[in-house]
């Protein structure tokens, strides 16, 4: 089994704990857009506490990459993602976390 499956595999198995019903395919082409990041432990979670890290993931992900607007609500669709996760969990997977606001915004053709 390659790296980048035992990435795929870990986090079909947090979706599954987490009772999250992830379409594999998404999953899998989220976590090759964020190519090298997924095997570094720092870039691989997304910190929930940490403001710039929400900004980040706002501004580069949500509006960079999926061409929302700040009318798409997007702190609340953030917050809805961390309370999926639960805000005392360490382990927000960034492709998961990504997949879940791919999701919730149903922009799954961006990565089609």
């Amino acid at each position: 089994m390659s790296q980048f499956d035992e990435k795929i595999a870990e986090y079909q198995a947090a979706a599954t704990e987490l009772g999250i019903s992830m379409d594999a395919d998404l999953l899998s082409a989220v976590a090759k857009g964020l190519g090298p990041s997924i095997y570094n432990n720092d870039s691989a979670l997304v910190s929930s506490s940490d403001t710039e890290e929400i900004e980040r993931v706002k501004n580069n992900f949500l509006i960079g990459k999926l061409g929302l607007t700040a009318e798409d609500d997007l702190d609340g669709a953030i917050a809805e993602v961390v309370e999926t996760f639960g805000s005392s969990n360490r382990n927000k997977h960034r492709a998961l976390f990504y997949a879940l606001l791919v999701q919730k915004f149903d922009k799954a053709a961006v990565y089609a």
